[in-house]
């Protein structure tokens, strides 16, 4: 071997073991500090030190530009440190959920406290991970092509009021999974519990890892910061979680955007159906976190021949009945009706409980009462509106078809979900295709169509306004193709 050959070879070895010192490939993972993790729930802990931020940003620029960092850094590890940086994520909102929900609950004041813990840990334990990656592998007479699954880099992102925590957590698992970093511009309802939750995210994952800010907040978030992060030229996907203004802005900036935007989702009860299973699970789904989730039934058609029967079974269990003027007198007091434009549920009775909607119209309605519901046409505010409160409306279809007919008006194109309640195949098939909804859920609560009882995976971004359905990894990639020409087969 001549003396150039053995200078190569020095070379290339000493790339390699200062690639594998450095972490390269996630062979040794920088440790920063001790290997024990500090608690998570002190201030003292959670102070920056060192220069790290732990996610924190009141500039956009400079939160793009550390979540491209961290990016980086995170592809040159393997993808067992993708699993740790998200299961450390899954750990947090599992071990913290109860006080983190209770923070969430003081700050937003909407929805049950029950719930905002029980939203955490779903997200910690039903969030798809680095297990639903794959690659594709075509195989023939001329070579091998691998197709696979590469992150887009930094992610803006907007989540909502409704679970600011929750969403920032299972988006952040998702698109960390995918290979991404991400930045969040939350809605100013609830920023502080998003901010608080991406510091011990970042702090945990640093610490075990050595990466920081992963994931990026903005911890003053405006419509301007949102305009800002949209418009970046280092983000290189959206993903919104939010209504229809935030969608729309998103749709129009240039960039490809993964957008969860709004529903009024109707269930239709037929006279087929299961009458007592179906008040049970219009109750479960309508009335979980007090009508918050975009999934949620919002307004009932139900079929004449048993609309008598349907609202015996909801007197029975946990709803109480208002009359025609009572639901009236509610919508009044609780939704905004302008001479122009839409509709909307005033801001400071959005997630409000039964006894207080009660309240406010003057109602004694007893405790443990879980919805309200009462009769309207189909045209009524409470039909038209996504009210997020826990008052449905209750419509008495002639028929079945009246009823689908009444319930794809009331859906506005959204696509998003619709539920039915009936034995007849016949009537599924005509509903599910008639519809055309992201979710179609037959005999069973609405969170059943995101994993909550059904069969399937879940999320907190359901991309029914761009067509992605449920959020999953493989949502927040792109594909690449590696191709080999008439060689490297082994048959």
């Amino acid at each position: 071997m001549n003396d150039s050959n053995e200078q190569l070879i020095r070379d290339v070895v000493e790339r390699v073991l200062g690639q594998v010192k450095s972490g390269w490939g996630g062979r040794v993972p920088p440790q920063a500090g001790s290997s024990a993790a500090p608690p998570l729930t002190t201030q003292a802990a959670l102070a920056p030190r060192g220069g790290n931020r732990f996610g924190q940003f009141t500039d956009v620029s400079e939160a793009v530009a550390a979540a491209g960092a961290a990016q980086k850094q995170l592809m040159k590890r393997s993808l067992a440190q993708r699993k740790i940086a998200c299961d450390l994520i899954r750990r947090i909102c599992i071990d913290q959920a109860d006080r983190l929900g209770q923070m969430e609950f003081d700050e937003t004041k909407i929805g049950r406290l029950e719930h905002k813990s029980d939203k955490l840990v779903v997200a910690g334990r039903a969030t798809l991970g680095i297990e639903f990656l794959r690659s594709e592998v075509f195989s023939g007479d001329h070579g091998l092509t691998v197709q696979e699954f590469a992150p887009f880099g930094v992610i803006g992102a907007v989540t909502p009021v409704t679970h600011s925590l929750p969403t920032t957590a299972n988006n952040s698992i998702a698109m960390i999974s995918a290979g991404n970093a991400v930045v969040f511009n939350p809605h100013p309802g609830g920023k502080n519990i998003a901010a608080y939750g991406v510091k011990l995210f970042n702090q945990a994952i640093y610490e075990k890892i050595g990466i920081d800010n992963l994931i990026a907040v903005m911890v003053e978030p405006t419509l301007e910061s949102a305009k800002e992060l949209f418009g970046h030229p280092g983000v290189n996907l959206l993903a919104i979680t939010g209504g229809p203004g935030v969608v729309s802005a998103a749709l129009h900036s240039g960039k490809r955007a993964i957008c969860a935007g709004p529903g009024n989702p109707p269930v239709v009860v037929d006279a087929s159906a299961d009458i007592e299973n179906a008040a049970r699970c219009i109750i479960e789904g309508a009335a979980y976190d007090n009508n918050l989730l975009c999934l949620a039934e919002k307004e009932i058609f139900v079929e004449a021949a048993v609309y008598e029967k349907f609202t015996a079974a909801m007197r029975s269990l946990t709803a109480f009945e208002l009359s025609a003027q009572q639901m009236n007198a509610l919508a009044d007091k609780c939704l905004e009706v302008p001479a122009k434009g839409h509709a909307h549920a005033r801001r400071e009775w959005v997630g409000k409980g039964a006894v207080e909607l009660g309240a406010a119209i003057g109602v004694n309605v007893p405790r443990g009462t879980e919805l309200l519901f009462g009769p309207t046409s189909a045209e009524h505010p409470w039909v038209r509106v996504e009210q997020m409160m826990s008052a449905i409306p209750v419509v008495k279809a002639q028929d079945f078809e009246q009823a689908v007919v009444m319930a794809k008006q009331a859906e506005h194109g959204f696509k998003h979900t619709s539920i039915l309640h009936s034995r007849l195949v016949d009537h599924m098939t005509h509903m599910g295709k008639e519809m055309d909804t992201a979710l179609f859920i037959k005999n069973g609560p609405s969170v059943a169509g995101n994993g909550g009882g059904g069969e399937g995976y879940g999320s907190y971004s359901i991309a029914c306004s761009t067509g992605e359905g449920i959020c999953t990894p493989l949502t927040y990639t792109r594909t690449r193709r590696c191709t080999m020409v008439d060689n490297l087969r082994i048959i």
